[in-house]
């Protein structure tokens, strides 16, 4: 156990609700004789313009500090977490971890037309001037985003979860699919471990958001698709190859992806298509809307592969045989 410098987890207003489930696993793994963990007290004073400042209530000197926080919009969630983290390094700690179930702006990891921003070396480069020592993410929307920083970056892929899930409901005809070209590393490495064929979905776009049309590459007919993906969005793209796929012969169609931003009409979208269930992760937490019907979504819980990632991280454990993709 390191016992040069103490632990502390806190969590930023977005992310309270997996903070508190993270913390929970940490004390169930815990070492033997050591004391329970906590999440560390905070608060954010808000002012009546809308700026806030975010403050610990407690000490954090010569502490290593864990801060929770996914980035989804609103951009209040990623400001919070710079002032948090410029706040921990202000109060004298020693290290400062950012923790990032979900890493926002990652569809902006390149120029891929004339004269728009790269969003996500850009976020690389506020955190770090904020003061952070190391960054836990996971499924980036591109994996060269680990190569945007010059700290170390733990990148955890929902795979841990999603196949022994997959594996424990016993579909028959089981096959699995990219909804997009971008997606066939992602699908071939489900399919590998789940030992079944790969369909690739291939789309063209009209604009960000809007698909114009999807064809399917593979063996469809009387197979149990599942879709993976790293995120659903607007939730078109994963629709429409639904409706695609049960068009081709696929007895049913299932998804299952790692970051529910579903934004706009998703949740609509989702009931009105042929998709029988949506697999997520709990990274972003689903709306409270009570009028809205989330029948169709199941969450499975990244909140014990986090926990054992940040116990490693103390404890300078490998974390290698946390990866499956």
């Amino acid at each position: 156990m390191n016992t040069e410098h103490r632990m502390e987890l806190f969590a930023c207003r977005a992310s309270k609700d997996f903070a508190q489930k993270v913390v929970h696993e940490l004390n169930a793994i815990k070492d033997p004789g050591t004391g329970p963990i906590h999440l560390g007290d905070s608060e954010v004073t808000q002012f009546s313009d809308g700026e806030f400042q975010p403050s610990f209530t407690e000490s954090v000197r010569g502490a290593t500090v864990f801060i929770l926080q996914s980035t989804f919009p609103p951009a209040e969630n990623l400001m919070e977490l710079l002032l948090t983290i410029d706040a921990a390094k202000r109060a004298s700690a020693y290290k400062v971890i950012a923790v990032m179930p979900y890493f926002g702006w990652a569809r902006q990891d390149r120029k891929d037309k004339p004269r728009v921003s790269i969003g996500a070396k850009l976020v690389a480069n506020l955190l770090c001037a904020a003061g952070v020592d190391r960054i836990m993410t996971c499924d980036l929307h591109a994996d060269q985003i680990q190569g945007f920083f010059d700290i170390p970056v733990d990148h955890i892929y929902a795979s841990k979860v999603f196949i022994p899930y997959l594996k424990s409901l016993n579909i028959e005809n089981l096959a699995i699919a990219a909804p997009d070209m971008g997606g066939a590393k992602r699908a071939n490495a489900y399919a590998k471990d789940l030992a079944c064929p790969v369909i690739i979905c291939h789309k063209s776009r009209e604009r960000a958001n809007v698909v114009a049309s999807i064809t399917a590459i593979g063996d469809v007919e009387g197979k149990n698709v599942v879709i993976v993906d790293d995120m659903i969005d607007t939730a078109g793209t994963l629709t429409k190859a639904a409706d695609i796929l049960m068009e081709k012969g696929a007895k049913s169609v299932r998804a299952c992806a790692t970051h529910a931003i579903l934004s706009g009409p998703a949740y609509e979208r989702i009931n009105k298509s042929s998709l029988s269930e949506v697999y997520v992760t709990d990274t972003i937490p689903l709306t409270t809307d009570p009028s809205v019907d989330t029948s169709k979504i199941k969450v499975v819980s990244m909140t014990g592969t986090f926990a054992r990632i940040i116990r490693k991280v103390w404890d300078n454990e490998p974390i290698s045989p946390e990866f499956i993709f």
